[in-house]
């Protein structure tokens, strides 16, 4: 892997509004280019809108997917990425050409190139399905790049996959923070209030972003799969108001160690920079410890417990 300068979005999208969306997307890719940076992520699903699509018709989500690489979203993506000469990746709904629809992550690369990540645990809609397939490639900046999908890093085996196929960073676009979750401990809705209040009283926003429903859930977990595994990890988000719900943004990027390397609660559209040095990965602790694998031992992992469920009813089963 090279030195490759990383930056990591959060951004508020608008439901629907993807000529919206993709010039915020323009707007950080110029600003990312004046930084000089390789390689840029943005969130999940953050070009169509993410979270009132659960409550949308089969019809109305077909009208907002577009086919990749062929649709003017992923071409605009693609045309910033060889003109910034930036590798790019942004999060929408694709329609194949059996007019199934995906949670996809188009990646843009400078050379014309693209790769796309189905979301392996999709559960936004009944009317979407969930991609099959591990994404891992190389990135003409230098450096092998895997992607899963927000629900795809909560399930370890998941990112245990990607590393064994060679990813050296994982991109991990989100749309999560101020979940209602049914896990007594887990994350809880935040009061819409604190956002709409953001201006007048920015600690009150910015300590829920870093409490329990934000930051403080992500830092029971999400620094063990860069850890464990022995590979960097961008993190971006969806910030603010999503449908009803607020999303915590906390975009961050860490090293193969689990270490923050940048972060940022704000309470508004941000972008983190780091740099990555490949000389972490050689001798960090989840790369030596793949290499003291016992594989025959292992099974039992791919054999079916009978607890197994669809991601959809374990994501929103109830509390109760």
């Amino acid at each position: 892997m090279h030195r490759i300068r990383c930056a990591s979005v959060q951004f508020q999208h608008k439901a629907g509004d993807k000529e919206f969306n993709l010039s915020r997307i323009g707007d950080f890719v110029d600003q990312a280019s004046a930084a000089h940076v390789d390689l840029i992520t943005f969130p999940e699903m953050c070009i169509t809108g993410y979270w009132h699509v659960r409550s949308l018709t089969r019809p109305e989500i077909l009208t907002l997917s577009e086919a990749i690489p062929d649709g003017a979203s992923s071409q605009r993506l693609i045309e910033l990425a060889k003109r910034s000469g930036m590798t790019i990746g942004a999060g929408l709904i694709e329609r194949d050409e059996t007019g199934t629809l995906y949670n996809s992550y188009l990646i843009a690369m400078p050379d014309g190139s693209h790769r796309v990540h189905r979301k392996i645990h999709c559960f936004i809609s009944q009317f979407m399905e969930s991609g099959s397939e591990f994404t891992v490639f190389d990135i003409p900046q230098g450096a092998r790049v895997g992607v899963l999908t927000c629900y795809d890093n909560n399930i370890i085996e998941n990112v245990r996959a990607t590393a064994l196929l060679g990813a050296e960073i994982l991109l991990a676009p989100h749309q999560t923070g101020g979940c209602n979750t049914a896990s007594p401990k887990g994350m809880k809705l935040i009061d819409v209030r604190l956002w709409d209040e953001r201006r007048q009283n920015p600690e009150a926003i910015e300590s829920a972003f870093k409490g329990a429903n934000g930051r403080g859930w992500l830092m029971h977990w999400l620094p063990s799969r860069a850890h464990d595994n022995g590979l960097f990890l961008v993190f971006s988000n969806g910030v603010g108001v999503d449908d009803g719900e607020v999303r915590t943004g906390n975009a961050m990027i860490l090293d193969p160690y689990g270490d923050i390397l940048t972060e940022t609660w704000r309470a508004e559209d941000a972008m983190v920079v780091a740099d990555l040095d490949p000389e972490l990965l050689r001798l960090s602790t989840g790369s030596r410890w793949i290499r003291s694998r016992r594989p025959e031992l292992y099974q039992s992992l791919t054999v079916p417990t009978g607890r197994e469920e669809d991601t959809r009813k374990v994501r929103f089963e109830s509390a109760e």
